[in-house]
């Protein structure tokens, strides 16, 4: 059978499939999709960005490479502790006063996604670094039609205490140049968006290596605009950034075993949920009624209040990972769940521009790839046209706590990409961008696969909903009688009139094992694109 590709954007899609068909791998077509990504979805994505690869060869060995962010070394853990606001309700981020954390150059981390994408390809690859960043140069340079789901993003005005993405695309001169038209309009749907500068960049990149964009000419240049303006990223930090190579967390769940990733990523809150749902028979209750969403949204309110009280950066913070999944842990929090008692969140009160692609190709090569700008800083250095992470926008402001901020650190992130096998023989492999959503999402989509049968199209499409606190957030297409019954089991339902809400877009292929046919499913909530060879 031929491979798959599955993502959010037509054109990394096609340039996936281009690279298996003429003979390359699925590592290969995951690197060359991810930097087409970082062109055409510029703000939930870039080469200052971060995020974590999910990889398993056909031969069964199996890695994560986790490029997160981590905080500047001029970071102090109590800098921001008299600004907090709030954290988010939906759980992703701190607001602050002046947003200081969340667009402008001090909310920027040091970015490992060049690292990462560099390190897929040295490891598993076996097409060239140059060659797996040429249809990203074409694109940028030649210029790409901007999507309805691009513009829609540019224009959405921001609620409480975010900001929009019309501000930050406005925040710094070069970064109003290449989105502002001189009107004062963004680009429209189907108007041909060009970045010369990115252009001449990759290009760079992809002659002078990865290696370039931190301790090269790409590194200086970035080093000089960091200090002029204030950021905590320093040329040292950019110098000393490594990747972390780590083994997959494994679980199990109704006969399949499923890897993800470690802490700091959100693989763990994902296993929790699974094994506390594990212990009924999910689908007698019927998809999404009442019943069903009261106990799969206490589960999740049950592992995130794990998630946020006991998980951090790993290199920083003694993570619990093994209690966390003990038969003892779990039943105890099955049974809180079962209690209907309040389940209370940490949370302060005073993973969202992301993308993702999943590959299978006809060996049996998977991986697959979550990786992010956060929400985008706004800020573009002049003449590289790419813009930074703002990284800093969901690490603790307040000291103490397992995702307080400290140099060198990494933040927690929602990311989970996940492999299913059965009988050592993979069967599916999914994750999502989203926000702390990933994690929800991919749940839910996992669970519509196996407890519910769906197909990958369905499992990615039907109703969703998200509680990571006492705020239950669903899509309107689960019916107001519904939802207004578990508001009368106590939970606080935002009033969400959204088909297909913010939710995240989770992009699957599941594969038959025995015949190896492949099927995918891409998330309709904004874009997304099957293409098989």
């Amino acid at each position: 059978m031929g491979g798959m590709v599955v993502a959010p954007q037509a054109p990394a899609v096609e340039a996936g499939i281009e690279v298996l068909r003429r003979g390359g791998n699925a590592f290969d077509a995951a690197v060359t999709t991810a930097f087409v990504q970082t062109v055409v979805d510029p703000q939930m994505c870039g080469i200052a960005g971060f995020g974590v690869a999910n990889l398993r060869t056909a031969d069964g060995r199996h890695q994560i490479i986790d490029f997160n962010a981590t905080a500047g070394s001029r970071v102090r853990p109590d800098m921001w502790r008299d600004l907090l606001i709030e954290q988010d309700w939906t759980g992703y981020g701190y607001h602050l006063q002046g947003k200081v954390n969340d667009v402008g150059y001090q909310s920027i981390m040091t970015p490992g996604t060049v690292a990462g994408l560099a390190e897929v390809l040295r490891r598993f690859g076996t097409i060239s670094w140059a060659e797996a960043i040429q249809p990203a140069i074409g694109l940028a340079e030649q210029g790409f039609l901007v999507s309805p789901e691009l513009w829609r993003l540019w224009n959405l005005p921001a609620a409480g205490e975010r900001v929009s993405m019309r501000e930050r695309i406005a925040h710094t001169p070069a970064s109003r140049q290449l989105y502002i038209k001189p009107n004062g309009e963004t680009w429209h749907p189907g108007e041909r968006l060009r970045n010369p500068d990115y252009a001449r960049t990759l290009r760079r990149l992809a002659e002078a290596g990865p290696e370039d964009f931190y301790t090269g000419e790409l590194a200086q240049r970035m080093a000089e605009d960091l200090e002029a303006n204030g950021a905590f990223v320093t040329a040292e930090d950019l110098a000393n950034y490594r990747v972390r190579i780590l083994e997959p967390l494994w679980f199990s769940y109704r006969g399949y075993e499923l890897a993800t990733n470690p802490p700091a990523g959100g693989g763990i809150c994902l296993a929790e949920i699974l094994k506390i749902l594990e212990r009924e028979d999910l689908a007698s209750l019927g998809l999404n009624s009442v019943e069903y969403i009261d106990f799969v949204a206490r589960a999740m309110q049950a592992a995130f209040a794990d998630w946020y009280g006991k998980v951090g950066d790993p290199a920083f913070v003694d993570v619990p990972v093994e209690r966390l999944l003990s038969d003892d842990h779990l039943r105890a929090r099955y049974e809180l769940v079962r209690s209907g008692e309040p389940i209370a969140v940490p949370r302060r009160v005073a993973e969202r521009g992301t993308t993702h692609v999943t590959v299978i190709d006809s060996a049996g090569n998977v991986a697959s790839i979550t990786h992010s700008l956060g929400s985008s800083s706004g800020v573009v250095t002049p003449g590289l046209g790419f813009t930074y992470n703002n990284c800093m926008n969901a690490a603790d402001p307040i000291p103490g706590g397992p995702n307080s901020i400290a140099p060198g650190k990494a933040r927690i992130t929602g990311m989970c990409p996940t492999i299913g096998l059965k009988r050592g023989e993979v069967v599916f492999a999914l994750g999502a961008p989203g926000g702390t959503r990933i994690i929800t999402g991919v749940l839910q989509a996992l669970i519509n696969l196996v407890d519910h049968g769906l197909t990958p199209v369905e499992a990615v499409s039907a109703p969703r909903f998200d509680s990571q606190s006492e705020y239950l957030d669903c899509e309107a297409r689960i019916p107001s009688w519904v939802r207004a019954a578990l508001a009368e089991r106590g939970f606080k339902v935002v009033e969400n009139p959204s088909l297909y809400g913010n939710f995240a877009r989770v992009q699957l292929i599941a594969r038959d094992p025995l015949t190896g046919q492949l099927r995918g499913g891409a998330d309709p909530r904004s874009g997304g694109v099957v293409l098989e060879t």
